[in-house]
Formats: C-alpha cells, sequence, structure tokens
C-alpha cells in the first residue's frame, strides 16, 4: 500500500544516493591525479566548462522553465560558493593535503549543513539525528588522528575547511530552488554560473591541456561528467527528497568511498585509525537516519 504512494524520486532514491556518493569520491583522487599535469584553478574551469556544456545541452534538449528574477540572486550565490569557490579551495588544499584526509575534511559538511538549516529555515533535527552527527564527527577526529604527523591546521587543511562551509552554504541555498525547478535545471543553471566564474583560468588551462599526456585528457572528462554534472544532478534528487539535515548524514559514506577509489587509483590503503573511524561514521549514520514510524505525505 504504502509502496504505491512512493513517488520515482522516492523509489530511486538509494540510486541516487550511491551515484552521488561514488562519483564524488572519485573527485578527490583524480584532482590530485589531473593535478600532476594542471595546475589547480585552471583545472577546475577546465572541468567545470565541460559540465557547464553539459548543463547547457540538457537545457537546449528540455527546455525547462527557467528561475525567475526574484531567484537569480540565490542561483547566482549558490554558482559561486557551491561550484567556483568550493573548488578553487578544494583544489588549492589538495596540494598539500591527502585525498582520503581532504575527504574527511569536508565531510564535516553535514554539520555545518544541518546547522545552517536548524538556524535559517524551518527543518528540524532529531535527537538521534543531532547524536547520529556527533558520533560522525567523532569517528572523522578519530581518522585524522591516525593520519602520520596527527592534524596540524596548515593552509591545506584550512582551505579545505572553507571548501567544506562552501559545499554545506550551497546545498541550503539551493533548497527552495529544487521545490520550484526541479533538480536537474537549477543543478545546470548552477554549473554554467560556477563555469562563468572559473572562466578566467579557462585559456591557461587550455594551452597546458593541449600539450598534457593522455591521462591529463582523461581526468579532465572524468571531472567533468561524473563528479560535476552527474553527482551534482542525482544529489539534488536527494536533497529534494530528504531535505538539507537528513540527506546531508550521507555525505559521512564519502571518507570510505574515497579512500577504497584512492588504493584502486594510488595504492593507498586506511591504517588501523581509519577503519575503525570508518565504522564510528557508518553507526553515526545510522543512528542519525534513525526516525519514528513514517507518515503518509502528499
Amino acid at each position: 500500500m504504502e509502496r504505491a504512494l512512493k513517488s520515482p524520486e522516492q523509489r530511486f532514491l538509494p540510486l541516487y544516493i550511491l551515484v552521488s556518493i561514488v562519483s564524488w569520491a572519485s573527485a578527490y583522487p583524480v584532482v590530485r591525479l589531473a593535478m600532476r599535469d594542471i595546475p589547480p584553478i585552471p583545472l577546475a574551469s577546465l572541468r567545470y566548462m565541460l559540465a557547464a556544456t553539459l548543463g547547457l545541452l540538457w537545457l537546449a534538449w528540455k527546455r525547462p522553465a527557467l528561475p525567475s528574477l526574484r531567484d537569480c540572486p540565490r542561483l547566482v550565490l549558490s554558482g559561486i560558493l557551491g561550484i567556483t569557490l568550493y573548488n578553487i579551495f578544494f583544489n588549492l588544499g589538495e596540494q598539500s593535503v591527502s585525498s582520503g584526509v581532504t575527504s574527511l575534511i569536508i565531510a564535516s559538511a553535514p554539520i555545518m549543513a544541518g546547522l545552517m538549516a536548524v538556524a535559517f529555515t524551518k527543518e528540524t533535527l532529531s535527537l538521534f539525528g543531532w547524536l547520529g552527527s556527533l558520533l560522525g564527527f567523532g569517528g572523522i577526529a578519530l581518522i585524522v588522528s591516525g593520519q602520520k604527523g596527527g592534524f596540524s591546521i596548515d593552509s591545506g587543511a584550512v582551505l579545505e575547511v572553507l571548501a567544506a562551509f562552501c559545499t554545506a552554504s550551497y546545498v541550503v541555498l539551493q533548497r527552495p530552488l529544487l521545490h520550484r525547478y526541479g533538480g536537474l535545471t537549477v543543478t545546470a543553471c548552477v554549473l554554467i554560473i560556477g563555469a562563468v566564474f572559473l572562466s578566467p583560468w579557462l585559456g591557461e588551462g587550455s594551452k597546458i591541456l593541449l600539450n598534457a599526456p593522455p591521462r591529463a585528457w582523461l581526468c579532465v572528462i572524468e571531472l567533468g561528467v561524473l563528479p560535476a554534472a552527474i553527482g551534482y544532478a542525482s544529489w539534488s534528487y536527494v536533497i529534494h527528497a530528504l531535505g538539507v539535515a537528513k540527506g546531508t548524514i550521507f555525505l559521512y559514506f564519502l571518507p570510505p568511498m574515497t579512500f577504497l577509489l584512492a588504493f584502486f587509483l594510488e595504492g593507498s590503503w586506511p591504517d588501523l585509525y581509519t577503519i575503525l573511524g570508518g565504522a564510528i561514521v557508518m553507526i553515526g549514520v545510522a543512528l542519525a537516519h534513525k526516525k519514528k514510524r513514517p507518515s503518509l505525505k502528499a
């Protein structure tokens, strides 16, 4: 009976979550691989110019209703924070912070987004939600403490914290737009806006890419198609279906997935602290997602 009332968005929600997490996790090690040949900000410009092109093609094909003038400031700010600034901080930070540790720092975004959602919107987080988030963050702290030399707030780590703040702000900002215009329309517009503000570095990136080895081309294509275009599109459905505070809890899955991909791409493998911390994170996710018996909603 209840299954018949589920929308397509709800039925395919686990798939959207899986696609988002796997595609975004791939960005951490692939960005580090790409930066062997392309500087950080030009790399971001190349990546999102490709993603924006896909967004433009989708808008031209579907011709959806575009956002109204009153929503343009929120949309532009979403693009600047969620795409432009996030990727500048992210790429610059990964020059001195490993892909695995970077994913752990970015995993603090659910706590930031949850606090923002509670402070600025009508969303609430249950006691289980708060306890699960704190437990998850404790797991992240355990993983970080096991890194060589511990956790020092160097410039790279600070940049990744700023990147986490940007992505948390983006998640909260885009929520009203998703209800009005749909996930794919908002994602396409945000990708285009973010690419526009990264365009000053496009010329430099293009010149470098022309003389770069094939691996650089493959990295740019992977980053532009999977985490940039497909990842953001699928994640918009997750936030639309679950809300900011609950949906972003799934970002705790990013660190273990990133370490797994880093093993295959870079040959690195997490230590005991990382494994134990990852288990705590998973418990935190399960606890945070625990809720009352579901009520039927229109």
